[in-house]
């Protein structure tokens, strides 16, 4: 197996990089948004660079090699074997769940998902003029899970869809068969639509807990599902908009490109061309990225669980670390542990005030740092 430099990545500062901008001039270390600094696989950067040379950057159409190797790649990483034909090219996961909740029902329906999440699923109702519906996830002791008992007392009449979060964000969990096989008899129980999104399902830290996509379970969980999957968390690529979906049913697919056409642009050139490269030659790359973001996520393990105030849980999958921190009682925990180095992302976005997520798709001497700074920041005084 090849070895690759994890711990000397290139120096982010120089390229307007959204991460670091935010704390340009100081010395905050951002663990926020959710990209890795490191330098994406030599293979998608070789095909990138090829394409460039041509000098033509003009408009594209997928390709056979192009979806091949993404109906590989799912069947080597995931064991999903799918149709070609049910990809839909699409800019971003997050266009798709927006795309997704345009589908569900009519304005007033209700979209069904689990909280604390991924930010701009808290936000995609509301933009298509549906209302959400939280229900909580809770800490059994060992990790997050659905209470399914309030799932079902909080799905109604005008529920139409139930939008997955798998592996999740900002919890870290790769969840179960059994665990998602309750969550799609809900679905079929109760007629809803399912939009999954699985943009993490590259990154799962646990091998006993390997991701499962939720369309799989069976022909009929995914005639009514749209799987949301890309390249980009896995191999680092997310300012090239890259994604797609996975939809089986013709009629559900069809009406997700009507929905989209006129609205949705095309995914450019670059994007595919690296998604490619990214599925049919980036799997040792990514194997050696797993384990040096598990010898990371130890890191926070064994850090964390001196830390009086916070606490957390293993991340099975993703590269970011959830920490209740609401111990501490702190007004605002993320503007002081900025002002103590370390800029962290607000629970209060994901729906759930005194935690932090954090980003630890970093060099171990970058993380050693924050840590450090967390520990220190976490025995001090709150400033108002």
């Amino acid at each position: 197996m090849p070895t690759y430099d994890f711990d000397t990545p290139p120096d982010r500062g120089r390229f307007h990089s959204m991460k670091w901008d935010r704390v340009a001039g100081t010395d905050v270390l951002p663990m926020w948004v959710a990209d890795m600094d490191f330098a994406a696989p030599a293979e998608v950067l070789a095909a990138l660079r090829e394409h460039i040379d041509h000098g033509v950057l003009g408009y594209a159409l997928p390709w056979p090699g192009l979806l091949d190797a993404i109906v590989e790649g799912l069947a080597r990483d995931h064991g999903w074997r799918i149709d070609p034909d049910w990809i839909v090219l699409l800019p971003g996961v997050v266009t798709g769940f927006n795309l997704a909740c345009a589908l569900a029902g009519e304005p007033d329906d209700e979209v069904l998902t689990l909280t604390p999440v991924y930010p701009p699923m808290l936000t995609a109702p509301r933009n298509t003029k549906r209302r959400l519906v939280r229900s909580d996830l809770v800490h059994d002791g060992a990790r997050w899970v659905c209470d399914m008992d309030d799932l079902r007392a909080r799905t109604t009449s005008r529920t139409r869809m139930l939008m997955l979060c798998s592996p999740h964000n900002p919890l870290g969990r790769s969840f179960s068969r059994d665990e998602l096989a309750a969550l799609a008899a809900h679905a079929e129980a109760h007629d809803l639509l399912i939009c999954s999104d699985e943009i993490h399902c590259g990154l799962v830290l646990d091998e006993s807990r390997p991701h499962i996509p939720v369309a799989s379970l069976s022909e009929a969980i995914a005639r009514r599902t749209i799987t949301l999957m890309a390249p980009s968390k896995t191999w680092n690529i997310a300012g090239l908009s890259s994604a797609f979906a996975v939809v089986s049913d013709a009629k559900l697919r069809a009406s997700l490109k009507r929905t989209a056409d006129g609205i949705v642009p095309h995914t450019n050139s670059l994007g595919l061309v690296a998604t490619e490269a990214a599925y049919r030659h980036g799997h040792t790359w990514r194997r050696a990225l797993l384990d040096y973001l598990r010898g990371n996520a130890e890191r926070i393990q064994q850090t964390v669980s001196n830390i009086a105030g916070i606490t957390t849980t293993p991340v099975e999958a993703t590269y970011l670390a959830w920490l209740d921190c609401r111990a501490l009682q702190f007004d605002n925990p993320v503007r002081h542990f900025a002002e103590h180095g370390v800029l962290m992302s607000d629970g209060r976005d994901f729906g759930a005030a005194g935690f932090l997520r954090l980003n630890f798709g970093c060099s171990r001497s970058m993380l050693d740092e924050a840590l450090q700074r967390i520990s220190a920041a976490a025995s001090k005084p709150e400033s108002h």
